[in-house]
């Protein structure tokens, strides 16, 4: 089969669309960097894609909130496109800013499922600490249905982020989420330990519920997770890269790309 396409929507204030780009090229991708005015005005745009890509930085400027302008102008423009990815047999990623803005739209809890007010089921407040983060994170993948971390138990990566607190709607959410298996990325002690008490500060670095990096939609197919990927894929961007002598030859983060890709195949 062709390399699937892949769409990935920047906006004002986006400034990891270029790295995101290189991962999925590496991956065997095609991508291609839209800019969200081409989609607002033509949404059509996005009809010949099997990726939809959020990626990461600051949409305009998170402004307001973390993600919320951009996703506001998508549910008034770009509504069914959004809804064509997440109804049919194709994938969803977002990435730090981009996992801001998916939650937003309410894509990870479909009405069907959650019922009334899904959107609101789980949100992504303020770090604990009140301040940006900045630093490495172990990971561990628990329980997954998500096709992006198949054949995935544990990742070390990169984060930065001051919005990315995941916090539920209540014990009953977060059960129907883990019955669901969407609560597949979680932040680990530097020996892969984790679990739903939540870890100290900086192994878990922002004090999410459950120690939670990223989730799914109940599907499997959609995906959104904090620490960012893209800037581990070539052992040169491990901090330690020019005192450490046992890296593989590629970072963590390219297998979750692969994955994608490897879905069409």
């Amino acid at each position: 089969m062709a390399a699937p396409k892949v769409l990935i929507l920047r906006a004002p204030g986006t400034n990891c669309d270029v790295e995101t780009e290189y991962a999925f090229e590496l991956a065997g991708a095609r991508p291609v960097v839209v800019h969200v005015n081409r989609i607002l005005e033509d949404p059509s745009i996005g009809e010949g894609f099997q990726i939809l890509c959020f990626p990461g930085g600051f949409s305009y400027g998170d402004d307001i909130a973390a993600g919320r302008i951009l996703a506001q102008r998508l549910k008034v423009h770009a509504a069914d496109l959004i809804e064509q990815f997440r109804a049919s047999d194709r994938l969803v990623l977002g990435i730090c800013n981009g996992f801001q803005v998916m939650m937003r739209l309410g894509i990870f809890f479909p009405p069907e499922q959650f019922g009334p007010g899904a959107a609101k089921a789980a949100s992504l407040a303020l770090n604990r600490q009140g301040r940006f983060e900045d630093r490495w994170v172990h990971l561990r993948t628990v329980d997954s249905n998500s096709v992006f971390l198949r054949g995935i138990d544990r990742m070390y990566l990169p984060m930065a982020h001051a919005e990315g607190r995941f916090v539920s709607g209540g014990n009953d959410v977060l059960e129907r989420m883990r019955s669901n298996q969407q609560l597949g990325l979680r932040y680990a002690a530097p020996d892969g330990s984790t679990g739903d008490a939540v870890l100290d500060h900086p192994w878990n670095p922002n004090g999410a519920e459950a120690n939670v990096a990223g989730i799914s939609d109940p599907s499997g197919r959609i995906f959104g997770l904090m620490p960012h990927p893209e800037r581990y894929i070539d052992p040169t961007h491990h901090p330690a890269w020019t005192r450490h002598e046992e890296l593989p030859p590629h970072g963590d983060g390219l297998r979750m790309f692969l994955n994608a890709v490897e879905y069409f195949s």
